[in-house]
Order: structure tokens, then sequence, then C-alpha cells
């Protein structure tokens, strides 16, 4: 394979849950190796932007069905969201990586607020950009911001890391052993096939503006650069 990358400049989608490891909060263990894997990015000469969940801190839509308002509930993930993010940045810091936190509610001690060619240079100049508090909205998902930030960002893909397993599959192979991964895929040919793939919003606003995505598992050492590099690893959803 070449040492030139596949991508020059990818945007990463991390589930909260990963920050915490499974459990409530943060795992500076876990975060320490994220850390370590996206400036193995940077140190390739490929620019990278972070979009992080907030799920090991609060979930909206589960917070609303234990009796919360909705949009306080989304809030509050929010705030858990800039709270992985921060964490991220200083792991990153502690690598020597320059970092930059920007955020769609403004909390100027702590972070940037989110400007689209701001982040863009900042990328260029070599710093990982991390979005954090989402869209800075209520009833938007991580995934539908990953995408929008990628596009505003002029990112090439969206890298989505999904927990527990390591791409797209036929059914969900945690309930149908026969299932088996597939490679590469249209987006046409998922909405054909019923595949839930991620958030509709996110898919849709992928699929009308021809971003493609990989969706992937970070259980495997270096899988973040093996993908940027262009290594077939988890599947490939692309416009058709």
């Amino acid at each position: 394979m070449s040492d030139e990358p596949g991508y020059r400049r990818v945007l990463l989608k991390l589930s909260g849950e990963v920050f915490g490891g499974g459990q409530v909060g943060v795992d500076p263990d876990v975060v320490a190796t994220i850390a370590e894997e996206i400036a193995a990015v940077q140190a390739a000469g490929v620019q990278i932007a972070v979009v992080t969940g907030g799920g090991n801190f609060f979930r909206g839509a589960e917070l609303q069905q234990r009796g919360m308002d909705r949009v306080r509930a989304d809030y509050m993930g929010m705030l858990g969201i800039v709270m992985n993010c921060l964490a991220l940045q200083d792991f990153l810091e502690k690598l020597g990586i320059e970092t930059r936190v920007q955020t769609a509610i403004t909390m100027g001690q702590v972070a940037e607020p989110y400007v689209p060619r701001r982040a863009i240079r900042h990328m260029e100049k070599g710093r990982v950009v991390i979005f954090g508090a989402g869209m800075g909205m209520p009833f938007f998902s991580t995934d539908t911001v990953a995408v929008q930030r990628a596009l505003e960002s002029k990112c090439e893909v969206v890298l989505f890391d999904k927990s527990g397993v390591d791409g797209v599959y036929t059914a969900d192979p945690k309930v149908d052993p026969s299932a088996t991964k597939i490679d590469e895929i249209t987006y046409d040919e998922a909405l054909s096939r019923g595949l839930r793939i991620m958030d509709q919003t996110a898919f849709t606003l992928a699929s009308e503006n021809k971003l493609p995505m990989i969706v992937f598992g970070m259980a495997a050492e270096g899988s973040i650069l093996r993908a940027v590099q262009g290594e077939r690893i988890g599947t490939l959803v692309r416009p058709g």
C-alpha cells in the first residue's frame, strides 16, 4: 500500500458509550487509547475532525421516557458531549497534538464557538478539531451532527465507529447468527433492503449530498488509520 492516505480530510464520529468503556462517566484509559489512534492519523498527514456522542452521561430520549422534558434532557446531553470533548482534547494535547474544541452552544471559557471556516483553517494548520454540544438544538442525533459538520467543513468521508459491530450486516448479528457482513453498499441499495445503518435524518443528509461513509468498529488497533489510508475495513456506504 502507498504511504499516501486514501483521504485528505475526514470526520470521525465516536459514540459517547465508548468514552465510558460501557460505564457512566469517562474512562481515562479508553480516552487515552482513542487519542493515540487519532494522533496516528494526524501524524500521517490526514486532516481530522471529531464528533462525539454523550450517551455515557445522558441520553435525551431515555430521560424523556423517565418523565423529563425532552428539550431540557437534550440540552443536558449536549453538555455531556462537551465533557467528552474536553477529555479527548486533554489526552490529545498530552501527545503534543494541537487541538481545538468548537461548540454549538457558546461557552467561551472552555471552547471556541462553532465557525466552519475557522474549523477548516485549524485543520489546514494540522490541528485536530472536536465539535461539541451536538447541533445546539434539541431533537437532533449526533449521527446527524456528524454528517452536517462533515459537509460544512468539506470532509471527504465520515468514519462512523459503531460499538459492538465491525460494519453493516444483512441483519442484526446480535439477534440473527446467520447475518453476514456487507463490504460495500450504495445508499439506494441500503434503503431498498431496509438496512437501518444509523439515524434516518443522518442517512438521508449524507445520501442527498453524496457524502460517503465508512461504518466500522475500533476494536482492532490502528483501525482509523487503516480506514483513512484506503484499506477496506468495515463497510463503505457510497452514492450510487
